[in-house]
């Protein structure tokens, strides 16, 4: 029989320096060591051990067990393509001409069996093998979609299986056959990640790293959709079954507990005392008492974040200055400064009377108004295809958009910090 093995820890301040740890390790004998024994709890964890708490008795919002019981049945990660400068696009035109110039060169190496995997175009294994296969492809204009790219920002995008490594049946359960059924989903930021806890309600399509550009994003849908297109309930009878029971109430529906849900994975108290459970494991939910309140404070959260592009424009105020000779070469900033409350869009136009509650709201460790600015910067694409023939964004031409934008999404946010505030009172 196998002997399980001792674990013994120990770790330096992280405030330290890597010179400095690297000194200490160097100069301290292995024995003076103070080392401490650790016992890994169930799931093998061994470090960052959570403290003990409720959390097994709480009903889990989905699970990898397709036999446990839970409140979603069904969940999936966002679409990976692996080219994501190529397939998505603030520009529909300019989207159209990138991917029919990636497809026209991909069929030409295909016929004449070139595999020497130019790279005037992205491979990726998934590409490869299909060129292995011999199977062609054809541009299709109706598969130009909207998609969630970051958080309060879309984009086109190209939903074509064969050019997206990771747009699989999963997102066809949630979207239909065609991408195109309406649906919500709750979108958690991925797990593998030392980022703050992170849930964000979408309707369109999002990219894997919605929340994050390291982790990904597990999707929690409302809906399901069938081969056949029909709609189905993802949040299950069982679930339904354990609140009602629990509260002794017959008028809950699943949207009801689809909005307690949203609310709960909001709240400041729950995300603190779960905080390294939820980094491990799928979400679960407790049942807090006056269930009918949290499910008011989910809903108007999800209709605020849903209709950010129309919510209210907060009133900032727009400093332009006079007398600039070269507008159209204006150097594009779009940085916050949070203690003054201002934004600085260009050389020509600030924004000030940003409210400090603008920048409570965060997403990770961005607010959300970080977000839309740093999406809105021009960069030079990595590609160098794309930075050579399709590099057609320019700030200018969305500034007035952005400026909008930035309103409606300060006034999502002041309204959202509003909202979680009242769940500790």
């Amino acid at each position: 029989m196998t002997k399980k093995a001792k674990i013994f820890y120990f770790t330096l301040q992280d405030e330290q320096r890597k010179e400095e740890k690297l000194e200490w390790l160097k100069t301290t004998p292995f024995k003076e060591i103070p080392f401490e024994r650790i016992t890994p709890d169930k799931n093998h964890n061994w470090i960052n051990l959570a403290e003990e708490n409720d959390w097994e008795s709480l009903l889990p919002v989905c699970s990898k067990d397709k036999n446990e019981n839970v409140i979603f049945a069904f969940s999936s990660l966002g679409v990976s393509t692996n080219r994501d400068e190529w397939v998505y696009d603030f520009d529909e035109e300019n989207l159209r001409n990138k991917m029919q110039f990636f497809i026209e060169k991909y069929n030409e190496f295909l016929a004449k069996n070139d595999t020497s995997w130019d790279e005037s175009i992205k491979w990726s294994s998934s590409l490869k093998d299909v060129f292995k296969r011999k199977q062609q492809i054809i541009f299709d204009e109706k598969i130009i979609i909207q998609a969630s790219y970051r958080p309060f920002t879309r984009q086109f995008y190209y939903a074509k299986n064969l050019l997206s490594d990771r747009l699989t049946q999963n997102h066809y359960d949630i979207f239909g056959g065609n991408l195109d059924k309406e649906n919500f989903y709750l979108a958690q930021i991925g797990n593998i990640t030392e980022k703050p806890f992170t849930v964000l309600v979408g309707k369109y399509i999002p990219s894997l790293n919605y929340l994050s550009p390291a982790s990904g994003a597990r999707l929690f849908p409302f809906y399901r959709y069938n081969k056949n297109n029909n709609r189905l309930d993802n949040l299950t009878d069982w679930g339904l079954e354990q609140f009602s029971t629990h509260y002794q109430d017959e008028n809950i529906s699943k949207e009801a507990i689809f909005h307690y849900t949203y609310a709960v994975l909001h709240n400041p108290a729950y995300r603190q005392k779960y905080e390294l459970n939820l980094k491990r494991e799928f979400p679960r939910l407790p049942f807090y008492p006056d269930f009918w309140q949290w499910v008011k404070w989910g809903k108007t959260l999800m209709e605020l974040h849903i209709n950010y592009e129309t919510a209210k424009k907060y009133p900032f105020q727009r400093q332009d200055l006079t007398g600039l000779t070269n507008l159209s070469g204006l150097k594009v900033k779009l940085k916050a400064d949070k203690l003054a409350g201002t934004i600085a869009i260009d050389e020509q136009t600030t924004l000030h009377g940003i409210p400090e509650a603008a920048w409570e709201y965060k997403l990770g460790n961005r607010s959300a108004l970080e977000w839309i600015l740093d999406q809105y910067k021009e960069k030079k694409p990595s590609d160098p295809t794309i930075a050579e023939k399709f590099n057609t964004y320019r700030f200018a031409d969305y500034k007035e958009a952005v400026i909008e934008l930035l309103q409606r999404v300060c006034t999502v946010s002041v309204r959202t910090v509003e909202i979680i505030k009242q769940m500790g009172k």
